[in-house]
C-alpha cells in the first residue's frame, strides 16, 4: 500500500514538475542560419534556461523566486531575439 502511495505521489510530481515546464514556455531556437549570431544567442538562452530548470530540481525549488523570474527573462529575451531576425527579413538583410 504505501509503495503503491509513493509511486502513485511520484508520478504527480512528474507530471506536476512536466506541466509547470511546459507553461513557462520553455525558449526555443526558431531562428535560421541566416541570422547566426541571433541563432547561436537563442541557443544559449535555450542552453541557460535548461541549466536553470536543473538547479531548480537539484535544490527542490527553493531558490525564492529567483530562479524562475530568471527563466521568465530568458523567455522574453528568447521572444526579442525573434522579432529582431523578424525585423532584419522585413528589410531584407
Amino acid at each position: 500500500m504505501k509503495k503503491a502511495f509513493l509511486i502513485g505521489a511520484l508520478l504527480g510530481a512528474a507530471c506536476t514538475f512536466g506541466c509547470a515546464t511546459m507553461a513557462q514556455g520553455a525558449p526555443h531556437v526558431d531562428i535560421g542560419n541566416r541570422h547566426g549570431n541571433l541563432r547561436s544567442a537563442q541557443e544559449y538562452i535555450v542552453q541557460a534556461w535548461q541549466l536553470v530548470s536543473d538547479a531548480q530540481f537539484d535544490n527542490d525549488s527553493r531558490l525564492g523566486g529567483h530562479a524562475g523570474r530568471a527563466k521568465e527573462l530568458l523567455t522574453e529575451a528568447n521572444e526579442e531575439l525573434r522579432l529582431a531576425a523578424d525585423v532584419a527579413n522585413e528589410h531584407g538583410r
